[in-house]
């Protein structure tokens, strides 16, 4: 078994960090570390958790120290117990989940006090009337259909391979304690508006509601600040700094009332489109054409899967990409942490964000047909096998769930409703949904394929068959929103002995001269000819039998020479900067 170098950093309480930079208090307990579990076939609680595991990771990890996989058929049940003293409780006790996947039954003292669905998803828990000074227990009971239901769950399956992955169960983000007052503020939608030069703060209050003051801060220096009596708030700007991938300059903010201190940040920027001086239409940052040169990232690991090994795995993910002069990741079928977003705003890398989806498993005619042209009606549910009304239900609130839990996230500029058919349906009807939502951010709402008319973007994935632009008089940026694939296998470096991946080189100067021809012969040309604004390629890292990172899956090998990817992304950047 492979793994990075993170496997010996991660200690007793991993991932113990704060873990929302976008809306911090300083009170904080963290609930990560050794749990007990048990696996049965009732929803009951078991007398007995007669296992050790380490939480946040999920059974099926190595750092789990469990390696058990959660059947669809069993129950998984975990156990701690936490203690509360006065001087933490300030009124209300909160129980923060980051992520357990799917269903979750959580107890305090051996009361039920909720119930959530979803895999991907937070869910927070005011425990304040259940709870004792002293020690009191948690437990979570815990059932995974992985893809034997309709419920979303972007690539795992349980018959893994190929562009398939190990199955995962469980909490496998982040489970917190914090203490607010009675009356607190619960959230805030933060929203630049760079043509107008101001922000606004709408806000959500529970309890009576107090006045608010804002403060404003570019590092150290107060630059703007107000109060509001009735939740919203609009501070303009005399001038301001401007974020970007070359200058991601961020606001430091506070809000603050009687009962209630909160730390947050933002930043000034736009997400538009438009056409360029020569009438070509292109993905615009603050007015700008900004060509969007990137990695499609799928966030697995090997010893931890979905779940980060630690917080520095994060960061150090999103600082190679950037120092190897991309300035766009696509976050692909997955919901990361809240800190990996952070690290994308501090670094100035530009998130293209995919939902997670679900569905019933469709036929070849999905991929196959629209080779030739054809673009599958999605309004007829058995097309993408989504006869299930409550899976559908379920996609709706999870798509309305990520837009709130990211919004404040200043890097994220599009949002990907749909990929290559996986789970599509009423694709316009989710266009129209998330322009509503949020009108600061761009949407590509049928990657790859199907496209039924109602998208920002005119996308393609593009692996078999020459990559031939003709987007000079479209309506629509071009994004090729999926292309390369190239896969070399290292020895002592993957997950298995199989390998799968578009294209296979043998040396690594096979795989650097074809990733230039692929960037230097095809893509550069035909950014200004062929009107492209945009390119991911696939992918950040290998991911199990799939081997064609960039990186190998422990992290530990750059497949690529470091200066062969900067010059090249030097190039794109530049390429359509001179238009």
């Amino acid at each position: 078994m492979i793994s990075t170098k993170y496997f010996d950093k991660v200690g007793d309480i991993p991932l113990s960090e704060y873990p929302r930079p976008q809306f911090k208090r300083n009170s904080y307990m963290c609930l990560n570390g050794k749990w007990s579990c048990a696996f049965t076939n009732s929803a009951e609680l078991p007398e007995m958790f007669p296992t050790d595991i380490l939480v946040p990771f999920s059974p099926e990890t190595e750092l789990s120290g469990v390696n058990r996989v959660l059947n669809p058929n069993e129950f998984m049940h975990y156990k701690r117990t936490f203690n509360i003293d006065k001087n933490f409780n300030k009124g209300r006790i909160i129980l923060h989940f980051g992520a357990v996947d799917q269903i979750a039954e959580v107890y305090i003292n051996g009361k039920s006090v909720f119930y959530h669905v979803g895999g991907y998803m937070p869910f927070e828990v005011d425990i304040t009337e259940y709870i004792s000074y002293g020690e009191n227990t948690l437990c979570v009971s815990v059932q995974d259909f992985t893809d034997t239901k309709s419920f979303s769950r972007g690539k795992q399956k349980l018959n893994r391979g190929q562009i398939w992955y190990t199955a995962q169960s469980g909490i496998w983000q982040s489970v917190w304690l914090e203490s607010v007052s009675t009356d607190y503020i619960k959230s805030v939608n933060i929203t630049p508006d760079f043509d107008e030069k101001s922000v606004n703060f709408e806000f959500c209050q529970i309890g009576k509601k107090e006045n608010i003051k804002v403060c404003v801060y570019d590092k150290d220096e107060l630059v703007l600040n107000g109060e509001t009596k009735n939740g919203n708030l609009t501070l303009k700007f005399e001038d301001f700094k401007a974020w970007s991938p070359e200058n991601p300059n961020l606001y430091r903010v506070t809000f603050e009332t009687k009962s209630d201190f909160v730390k947050s940040y933002f930043a000034m920027r736009k997400f538009s489109y438009g056409r360029d001086s020569m009438g070509v239409m292109r993905f615009m940052l603050n007015n700008k054409p900004c060509f969007l040169t990137g990695v499609l990232d799928q966030g697995y690991y090997p010893e931890s899967l979905l779940t980060p090994p630690c917080e520095e795995a994060m960061q150090n993910d999103v600082a190679m990409m950037k120092k190897l002069g991309f300035n766009m990741i696509r976050k692909h079928i997955k919901i990361e942490p809240l800190l990996w977003y952070f690290y994308c705003d501090v670094y100035g890398i530009i998130v293209i964000q995919d939902m997670v989806n679900g569905g019933g498993t469709y036929g070849n005619e999905v991929s196959i047909l629209p080779f030739i042209g054809v673009n599958i009606d999605d309004t007829v549910y058995k097309n993408f096998h989504r006869e299930d009304v409550y899976g559908r239900a379920l996609y709706e609130q999870e798509l309305y769930d990520t837009v709130n839990y990211l919004y404040n996230c200043p890097s994220i500029a599009i949002w990907v409703p749909f990929n290559e058919g996986w789970g599509q349906f009423d694709s316009c009807k989710y266009y129209d949904i998330l322009k509503k939502i949020d009108s600061t951010r761009l949407v590509d709402t049928t990657s790859g394929w199907h496209d039924r008319g109602k998208t920002d973007f005119k996308s393609e994935h593009i692996y078999f068959t020459p990559i031939r632009v003709k987007n000079i008089c479209g309506n629509r940026p071009y994004l090729l929103s999926e292309f390369g694939g190239y896969s070399r296998k290292i020895e002592g470096h993957t997950f298995s002995n199989k390998m799968f991946g578009y294209k296979v080189f043998f040396t690594k100067k096979m795989l650097e001269n074809a990733f230039s021809n692929l960037y230097e012969n095809v893509i550069i040309p035909q950014v200004k000819r062929g009107g492209i604004s945009g390119c991911v390629y696939t992918q950040l890292s290998d991911v199990e039998d799939e081997l064609n990172g960039i990186l190998t899956y422990d992290r530990k090998i750059l497949k690529i020479d470091k200066n062969i990817i900067k010059e090249i992304n030097e190039k794109l950047i530049k390429e359509l900067s001179d238009v």
